[in-house]
This record gives C-alpha cells, sequence and structure tokens, in this order.
C-alpha cells in the first residue's frame, strides 16, 4: 500500500508550517510581488493561507476541507476570478520550491510532487488579453 502524501510530509502540522512559510516568501521576496497583488485584490493573504492549507490537505490526500466547505476541489474553477501568466505560475513554483526545501522535504516523493504543482500551475495559466494584463501574448493571426 502505498503512502499517502500528506503522510510523507508528516501530516496537517507540518502541512501548515509549509503554507506559512509558502505565504511569508510570497509576501517577502521579489518573486511574490505578483502574486500579492493578486491576493490582495482577492480576499487578502490571510483568506489565502487557510484556503490553501484547506486545499492541500485533501489534494495530498487528508482531510478535505476544501470540499467540505466549498463543495468542490476544482483549481480551474477556484481561479477562474484571477489572471494567471505563465510568470505567475513560475513564481508560484518558486516560492513554493523554496518552501519545500525551508521544511527539509526533499526526495523522490517530493520531486514528483513539484511535477504535480507545474503541470497545475501550468493548467491554470489563462487568456490574459481577456483580463487586460500587459503580458497579455500577442495575437498570432
Amino acid at each position: 500500500m502505498s503512502t499517502r502524501m500528506i503522510e510523507t510530509i508528516g501530516g496537517e502540522v507540518p502541512l501548515r508550517h509549509l503554507v506559512e512559510d509558502f505565504y511569508d516568501l510570497i509576501e517577502t521576496l521579489p518573486e511574490g510581488e505578483s502574486l500579492r497583488k493578486l491576493h490582495l485584490r482577492g480576499h487578502g493573504l490571510a483568506h489565502v493561507r487557510e484556503e490553501q492549507f484547506n486545499f492541500l490537505s485533501g489534494f495530498l490526500g487528508g482531510r478535505r476541507y476544501y470540499e467540505e466547505k466549498h463543495g468542490h476541489m476544482d483549481v480551474r474553477r477556484m481561479h477562474a476570478h484571477v489572471p494567471i501568466s505563465v510568470q505567475d505560475a513560475e513564481d508560484w513554483l518558486f516560492c513554493m520550491d523554496h518552501a519545500l526545501a525551508k521544511n527539509n522535504l526533499s526526495g523522490p516523493e517530493i520531486d514528483r510532487l513539484r511535477g504535480v504543482f507545474r503541470r497545475i500551475c501550468m493548467l491554470l495559466v489563462n487568456d490574459l488579453k481577456e483580463w487586460g494584463r500587459p503580458n497579455a501574448p500577442s495575437d498570432p493571426s
């Protein structure tokens, strides 16, 4: 029987530390600037810290707090109201990579998790032109 990822990282308490460290990095690193601005336009960073924990708990095989609260675990639906560029995705991954390292999370399982995070982040990149973002790719036609 395979171990759930939440068990690999040590349970809910280490997950909470990971999320807090991740958002501390979002709040302090230059790579977090765009992400900070996006969150501050919404419900703010305190809100997203809790929701990220709620989501990741279920996503990693633990209690599905986010689904219990919101009725789904659809990341595209969660982010449909947010303009997300490739750079935003890369910045999220950069900060998460540093949070994982800060929490001494490494090894093949964590490398696989990084790959999953990358696929999800890139899935969330959307059409920035509809948001009026200056980094919107030009229309090839």
